[in-house]
C-alpha cells in the first residue's frame, strides 16, 4: 500500500513532462480509495517538474537493494 510522503518510482516514461521510467517522486496525496495518487517530481535543487495524478500501475515503491541515479533534464517545466 502506498502512503502519503513515500517515495515512488515511475514505471513508464511521461514524455510531456520529460519524465522517464525510474524517476523518483513523492506521494503528496493518496486518495481514500487508494486507486490514484498525486505525485510530485522535483529536480535536485527542489524545483517542481510536475505534480501529476497517477494510478497505481504508474508507480511502485522503491526496493531495498535499488540505488538512486541522477540524470539531467533537457528542460524543466513548473506544474
Amino acid at each position: 500500500m502506498v502512503e502519503e510522503l513515500e517515495m515512488v518510482v515511475l514505471t513508464h516514461d511521461i514524455g510531456a513532462y520529460g519524465l522517464k521510467e525510474g524517476d523518483i517522486g513523492v506521494v503528496v496525496h493518496a486518495y481514500a480509495n487508494q486507486d490514484a495518487f498525486e505525485v510530485e517530481f522535483v529536480t535536485a535543487e527542489g524545483k517542481t517538474v510536475a505534480v501529476l495524478t497517477l494510478q497505481e500501475l504508474d508507480v511502485r515503491l522503491m526496493r531495498a537493494k535499488e540505488i538512486l541515479h541522477v540524470r539531467e533534464m533537457s528542460h524543466v517545466m513548473s506544474a
